[in-house]
């Protein structure tokens, strides 16, 4: 698929975790060079779809790291994968990131410190592939709103 339909619209809207690959393994990296991949969560609706191609996802304070922006500030290309926990499908979504570090716009999320743009190249959904299911979450309460 090259655009989000609204069952994968859906399950974005509603999953409070995803999962985000990146990568940057240029040879004049060294040890540098690498693959990366990152949870991100919050409650669900986290995850901002804009139009049938395009997600904003706010960016919390973590572990400093920066793995996954350092990545992307030298090699946009990502993955994502958002799981229904429920029904057990899976969404498969690569395409290009940029990171939002600062303007208005990050003031419409809560608590963000800078937002992740990402652009759909092409994705697919996988119904029914996880064969085990799991029970609601529960919240932290140190979850912003």
């Amino acid at each position: 698929m090259e655009q989000l339909g609204a069952a994968e619209q859906t399950l974005i809207t509603q999953a409070d975790t995803f999962f985000i690959a990146t990568a940057y393994q240029a040879s004049s990296a060294g040890a540098a060079s690498g693959v990366d991949v990152s949870h991100r969560g919050g409650k669900p609706g986290f995850v901002r779809v804009n139009g049938d191609r395009t997600l904003t996802i706010p960016d919390f304070s973590g572990n400093l790291h920066f793995n996954t922006f350092g990545n992307l500030a030298l090699n946009p290309h990502a993955g994502l994968l958002f799981i229904d926990f429920t029904a057990g499908h899976l969404l498969y979504l690569t395409g290009t990131a940029e990171v939002i570090w600062e303007g208005s716009e990050i003031l419409d999320y809560a608590g963000a410190e800078r937002l992740l743009r990402f652009l759909l190249c092409n994705g697919y959904r996988v119904e029914r592939s996880l064969p085990l299911r799991w029970s609601d979450p529960e919240f932290s309460p140190f979850l912003i709103s």
